[in-house]
């Protein structure tokens, strides 16, 4: 069986699904990508048994066939080559061989037919739909609070809630909370799920800047994203994610608002100098006033200050200054409003003009 394909329509592809095959498995068949033409359309497909990429492209094909192929073998061997070069597959028995000019290459492969294939489960599920570019954006506005290999495995992941007509998203890992929620076009039944981290991170390389739709289906153990070529079958994570509600702040009397780049650089200069492993920053809030302190171990100490309207309480109070970058890091709005109540409470940190994205941070003892 033969299949004619350009380097450039295989490339682009490849790389998506490669993506998530694991360098080191128990079972060698996961290192593989499953390759199959039929129709004149290759379908390649990458598991890790937790998730499935699966997409296709045209492409001139004679018969029909399956085999497996090394993902990263493939993958390298289309980086390598020129990029106008037209590429030949062959298979006989357990080889496939690929030519594109004067270059050859024969590879093994193993049966398709042992290749571990996700399946969609049936039963009863929730199907939504919202455009690319807007899932893509609010992944990114929450996707950097998860918790990264937390015990409380259900932290590594984000929270997806359907309620009436609403997707909220939600990420957090016990020492900040990032929500962020969009209107959906009708009304559904309360379904929630939590998506592994590494699904989390794989949509957001997938998912196009457009207003094409993505349809999401959630059932109880399962989420399948379909868009353009491209379908997605994630496993989710089993467990109770924590009461949200419960940890955004209502109420926070002491607001400011101030130009993001600003305060961002302030909070960048003043880490230089924080310890280390605490991240530290001290926020010393006064009349129309904010100071930014850091110190460490060696006694060194940096201090920012900027001028602000605000007439709230005097307040001194410390956070980990990581956790204030990645929020400036990840919105796109020009200014961005901080929330306090006490010297011992979270700060709530908004967006003007999105009532609908909020970020919370619990201090600490510094």
């Amino acid at each position: 069986m033969n299949i004619k394909i350009s380097r450039e329509t295989l490339f682009k592809p490849l790389t998506s699904v490669a993506s998530i095959v694991e360098k080191r498995h128990t079972l060698p068949i996961l290192s593989n990508l499953l390759l199959e033409a039929k129709e004149n359309k290759i379908f390649l497909t990458a598991t890790d048994l937790e998730m499935q990429i699966s997409l296709s492209v045209d492409s001139a094909t004679s018969g029909e066939f399956s085999t497996t192929i090394a993902a990263k073998k493939l993958l390298d061997i289309c980086r390598s080559l020129p990029e106008d070069s037209e590429i030949n597959m062959a298979t006989n028995d357990s080889r496939i061989t690929l030519k594109a000019g004067k270059s050859r290459f024969n590879l093994q492969t193993l049966p398709a037919a042992d290749y571990p294939v996700m399946t969609k489960t049936q039963g009863e599920s929730t199907l939504v739909s919202l455009g690319q570019r807007q899932l893509k954006d609010l992944l990114k506005q929450v996707e950097f609070a998860m918790a990264q290999q937390d015990i409380r495995y259900y932290l590594n992941g984000l929270l997806f809630e359907v309620i009436a007509n609403r997707l909220n998203i939600v990420g957090t890992d016990g020492h900040r909370l990032s929500f962020t929620s969009t209107e959906l076009k009708q009304n559904y039944e309360k379904q929630e799920i939590i998506l592994p981290r590494k699904t989390v991170i794989e949509l957001i390389k997938l998912l196009d800047d457009s207003e094409e739709d993505v349809q999401v289906e959630m059932s109880n153990n399962q989420v399948n994203f379909s868009f353009g070529n491209i379908k997605l079958i994630s496993k989710v994570i089993d467990g109770k994610f924590p009461d949200y509600n419960r940890v955004i702040p209502t109420g926070h009397q002491n607001t400011f608002t101030i130009e993001r780049m600003n305060v961002l650089l302030a909070m960048q200069r003043a880490s230089i100098l924080s310890n280390e492993k605490y991240r530290g920053i001290r926020m010393v809030l006064s009349n129309n006033n904010l100071k930014l302190i850091s110190t460490n171990s060696d006694q060194e100490e940096a201090e920012e200050e900027l001028e602000l309207d605000y007439s709230g309480d005097t307040l001194d109070i410390g956070f980990n200054v990581t956790y204030l970058i990645d929020v400036l890091n990840n919105t796109n709005s020009e200014t961005i409003a901080f929330s306090f109540s006490d010297a011992n409470s979270s700060c709530l940190i908004t967006v003007p003009n999105n009532t609908h994205y909020k970020y919370v941070v619990m201090p600490m003892r510094i």
